[in-house]
C-alpha cells in the first residue's frame, strides 16, 4: 500500500443557501461539514519541515465557507460537497482525493445526523 497523508477539518458549522422545499429556500441553513483531503506525502517529515511540504488546514475550511459564491443557492447538499471538492482540486494539484461529509442540522429532530458523504478522486 502506498503512503498517503490525510488532512482533516471536522465538524465545523457554516450557513449555506441550500434546499429544495419552499421553507428551505431564501434562508441559509446550518450545515455541519467535515473534510478529509488525501495528499501524497513527502518521504519524511523532519522537525523543521516547512508548511509548503504539506497543506494549510485552513484551506480546507476556506473551501467550505468563504469559497462559496455569494448568494448562490445549492438545491442539493451533494452540490455543496461537490463544490468543496472542486475548490480544493483547483487550489492544490497535490490533492489526490477529497471526502466531504455534510450533516443538515435544521432537519434533525432527535439529534440524528442526517446528511451525505461524498468522495471524489482527482480525474
Amino acid at each position: 500500500m502506498a503512503d498517503s497523508l490525510i488532512l482533516e477539518v471536522a465538524d465545523f458549522e457554516v450557513d449555506v443557501l441550500t434546499g429544495i422545499y419552499s421553507e428551505e429556500t431564501g434562508q441559509p441553513q446550518p450545515l455541519r461539514i467535515s473534510i478529509a483531503a488525501r495528499l501524497k506525502p513527502i518521504p519524511r517529515y523532519a522537525p523543521d519541515t516547512p508548511l509548503s511540504a504539506s497543506k494549510n488546514y485552513m484551506d480546507l475550511k476556506f473551501a467550505a465557507s468563504e469559497a462559496f459564491p455569494p448568494g448562490m443557492h445549492f438545491k442539493l447538499i451533494e452540490a455543496v460537497a461537490d463544490h468543496v471538492c472542486e475548490t480544493l482540486f483547483l487550489q492544490d494539484g497535490r490533492i489526490e482525493a477529497v471526502t466531504v461529509k455534510i450533516v443538515k442540522l435544521a432537519i434533525s429532530e432527535n439529534g440524528e445526523h442526517i446528511g451525505i458523504t461524498l468522495t471524489r478522486e482527482r480525474r
